[in-house]
């Protein structure tokens, strides 16, 4: 690759680091920009994975006595993790580039769509006075991981919506460290499915990892500074253009 198509990648991952730290959407970010640098589908899906796996689970460590509530979770979140992330990451290399690039453009409209309406369910969760049968969770939880596995840009709203509803009167930092620790488990499991299967170009992942990491310390204090409204806002119009963009191209 060229130093430019490197550059725009190390840039795209520390935006993504920092955008993660206040609002997430940074798949939104890296996957393009990986698949503008000429790399195939699901090989640009795979790696993003990889790069954005580190960030995950350093903002599930971040969150202190949280993070012990959290854990209490794992068998119940866990399993349906593992299993969802590894089925969607071996449904995407079954389907193929050629079919998956077709899905592109309307798995980042998807994805832009739910970054977009975030806010609405955060408010709704404050609010919520009933709550779904405990069985509910990881059934939920197994297509969100099947989805996060095949794709993953979305993952973290479907899955706070789904343990708002199920676990009413928990906090809304409870749920986010019970979200990155679910979403650390399908991006980790995704990641190794793409490795063994050769998908992963390890040296584009280690570099955007660091970056995202980066991103996540030194850009949460300028993205926090800008708030959340107007991240957002720049990561939904990123999505939209980009999608729209590879729409018309296709």
């Amino acid at each position: 690759m060229s130093l430019l198509s490197w550059t725009l990648l190390l840039c795209a991952a520390f935006l993504a680091g920092a955008v993660n730290s206040v609002a997430g959407g940074g798949t939104l970010l890296t996957f393009p920009t990986l698949l503008s640098a000429g790399i195939s589908p699901i090989v640009a899906n795979a790696t993003s994975t990889v790069a954005l796996v580190p960030g995950s689970l350093g903002a599930f460590f971040g969150y202190g006595d949280e993070r012990k509530a959290a854990q209490e979770e794992l068998l119940t979140l866990g399993l349906p993790s593992v299993v969802g992330g590894v089925l969607g990451a071996l449904l995407v290399m079954r389907l193929g580039d050629r079919s998956f690039a077709r899905l592109v453009p309307f798995l980042l409209y998807g994805a832009t769509a739910l970054f977009l309406v975030q806010p609405l369910v955060k408010r709704a969760l404050e609010r919520r006075t009933t709550k779904l049968p405990r069985f509910a969770l990881p059934l939920f939880q197994l297509l969100v991981a099947t989805y996060g596995g095949f794709f993953g840009a979305g993952i973290g709203i479907l899955m706070l919506a789904a343990m708002g509803i199920v676990l009413a009167g928990a906090s809304i930092h409870r749920l986010n460290a019970f979200k990155n620790l679910a979403a650390a488990t399908i991006n980790g499991v995704a990641a190794i499915t793409f490795a063994l299967s050769h998908r992963v170009l390890w040296p584009v992942a280690g570099a955007m990892a660091v970056a995202a990491l980066l991103g996540g310390f030194l850009g949460a204090g300028i993205a926090k500074r800008l708030g959340e409204r107007i991240v957002r806002g720049f990561v939904v119009c990123v999505g939209i253009a980009i999608a729209t963009y590879m729409l018309v191209r296709r």
